[in-house]
């Protein structure tokens, strides 16, 4: 049943890549000027492991497990899942430039998943983001990013500083929404990746927190 369930997750993944999405234009935000040079997401900084029960929903496919980040050193953080039954499923190291597969399971042996999976943490766990642009609402402060064709927007709540949203764009184009609950700068309780052009979605829910 889990080899079907994996088989079918994977083939999904193949029907999605004809599929386009919109433009991303910023709504009920004025322009100021630059305070930051940089900033950062904090998130997976600790050397310590973050450990999360993590839920995949690829249109009807859902898999479950725990997902197991570690930043092992400045540039490269190592990638683990196992299922719910202990069984490993994917373990790799990944940083802006590089991706060594360790281990996949056979029936996730497919290069479309490998390849979601590369990009979307390449994305979540970076950490750096040269201030190309400032905005704010009445929420939030927004720094939006330019690095070749990959633009990045940073909401930080004006209440706490903490780094709520990154909304991540390829030629301008809306590609994935990431959503944070924390009650700090170092450590994610819960996120929430959520596809734009695809109908996938990935929730991460705290096991141990990082001190």
């Amino acid at each position: 049943m889990r080899r079907l369930l994996l088989q079918n997750l994977a083939y999904s993944l193949i029907f999605l890549l004809f599929v386009s999405c919109k433009t991303y234009k910023l709504t009920d935000v004025k322009s100021v000027s630059n305070s930051e040079k940089t900033v950062e997401n904090l998130y997976f900084s600790s050397s310590e492991d973050y450990v999360y029960k993590c839920q995949m929903d690829i249109y009807k496919n859902h898999v479950s497990g725990i997902l197991i980040i570690k930043k092992i050193n400045e540039t490269t953080h190592r990638v683990a899942m196992t299922s719910d039954f202990g069984n490993k499923l994917i373990d790799f190291e990944i940083s802006d430039s590089n991706f060594k597969l360790n281990y996949v399971l056979p029936d996730l042996d497919k290069k479309i998943v490998i390849n979601f999976l590369k990009n979307d943490f390449q994305q979540l766990l970076k950490q750096k983001y040269p201030v190309t642009e400032s905005f704010e609402n009445e929420n939030s402060k927004i720094y939006f990013s330019k690095i070749d064709k990959k633009g990045y927007y940073l909401f930080f709540s004006k209440e706490d500083n903490l780094l709520k949203q990154i909304i991540y764009t390829k030629n301008n184009k809306e590609k994935i929404d990431f959503t944070f609950d924390a009650k700090k700068h170092i450590f994610a309780d819960s996120l929430n990746l959520r596809h734009k052009d695809f109908k996938i979605n990935i929730k991460l829910f705290q096991i141990t927190e990082t001190e």
